[in-house]
């Protein structure tokens, strides 16, 4: 591995405070995170001793308000957090993206009494929330879902079982969307369930090709019984919160990408650099530095692309296209980034040596949460041709 240092991405910050706390988490990477990721993710160890140092350190709560623990950062601003963590390890960028979506509902729809009783632990508290959406048998077709919630008495039971679940397993609450009324979208209701709630629990994790330190199970909600003052919204309501918060979700996982495909070319940059055939350094053949000045362009793009989204959505202003536009680019260049930075180091990059060939297989799975990157393509047209006619 090259010793030459990468150097810091550029970053036009909006004001002192928040050029201060990109420095905090560059200085957390640096010390806690970058060092040990590459050992543990080849374990499959979950970080949770770091997800209580970003709580503790007023990371978890970036975009929601300080009222209830949260940082009052712009979207902007939390966002380029998230490829900072990102790009020294997807398992606690892609964690605490997951975890401030998981907060976006209650945030968003809960009462003054709901949000003054739970979010403060959410946020700033030490817990680690989790976002049920998906099922076995409802992915990309959210609105057909199957787990139900039945009124009893003053109470909801829960059954059924969610899949593909972030942190399934270790949360401490899960955003829980159930149906509790008629077939398709309207009849979908949110709930915040603890996570050692009776009658929950979760499925050995999924055996994944990238990110193993990031547990991903399926969770059976077997008769769960939960209060009426966990409901979060209007029965009904849930599909509209889920897309609400999946927009801003989107804009989470293309921040990611970009982390991801940023520390892909620092590793080509630094290869390229040293490694030397031919008696000079293979920098200096124009067909790699060719595939190094297209990496960084797409890097460039990507990132200016998912910034201008967080602005329209700082701005109180529709952002859902340019959310659909920033995940769709960013994560299908972070993948196209990385196979390129493999191929730059050649066969070292195929081998554990090297944290390329981790990035690569990394970078795919962001091309499939939070949407697949077909659905991203039907929204953008939508926006553009209106609804598909049937």
């Amino acid at each position: 591995m090259s010793d030459r240092a990468p150097q810091p991405v550029e970053r036009r910050l909006p004001t002192e405070e928040s050029r201060q706390l990109v420095a905090l988490v560059r200085d957390i990477v640096s010390k806690e995170i970058a060092p040990r990721a590459a050992e543990e993710e080849d374990a499959g160890r979950f970080p949770r001793e770091i997800f209580t140092l970003l709580s503790e350190s007023g990371l978890l709560g970036l975009p929601y308000g300080s009222e209830h623990g949260g940082g009052d950062q712009p979207y902007e601003v939390y966002l380029q957090v998230l490829e900072e963590l990102a790009a020294a390890r997807l398992t606690v960028g892609l964690g605490v993206s997951v975890h401030s979506l998981s907060c976006h509902a209650l945030a968003g729809y809960g009462t003054e009494e709901q949000r003054a009783a739970h979010l403060p632990a959410m946020l700033s508290g030490g817990l680690l929330g989790a976002y049920c959406l998906s099922e076995p048998a409802s992915g990309s077709d959210a609105a057909s879902l199957r787990t139900k919630a039945v009124r009893d008495g003053e109470d909801w039971v829960i059954t059924g079982t969610k899949a593909w679940i972030t942190h399934g397993g270790v949360a401490d609450f899960y955003t829980v969307l159930a149906r509790t009324g008629v077939d398709g979208p309207r009849g979908i209701t949110a709930f915040l369930v603890p996570g050692d709630a009776e009658g929950l629990n979760a499925a050995l994790p999924e055996k994944k090709m990238g990110m193993k330190g990031s547990p991903t199970a399926q969770l059976n909600f077997d008769g769960v019984r939960i209060a009426d003052d966990r409901r979060i919204g209007e029965e009904g309501q849930g599909f509209a919160i889920a897309l609400s918060a999946l927009d801003s979700g989107r804009l989470g996982i293309a921040a990611c990408a970009i982390g991801v495909a940023q520390a892909a070319l620092d590793e080509a940059v630094a290869y390229a650099t040293d490694r030397r055939q031919f008696g000079r350094p293979i920098a200096d053949f124009q067909g790699l530095r060719f595939m190094l000045a297209d990496m960084a362009t797409q890097i460039e793009a990507g990132r200016a692309l998912y910034l201008e989204a967080a602005r329209l959505r700082d701005a109180g202003e529709p952002f859902s296209r340019q959310a659909a536009m920033a995940k769709l680019f960013c994560t299908d260049a972070a993948m196209r980034v990385t196979t390129d930075a493999v191929q730059v180091l050649g066969g070292y990059g195929y081998t554990l040596d090297f944290p390329v060939e981790r990035l690569m297989r990394e970078a795919k799975v962001l091309q499939i949460v939070e949407g697949t990157n077909q659905i991203q393509r039907m929204v953008i047209a939508r926006h553009l041709a209106g609804p598909e006619t049937r």
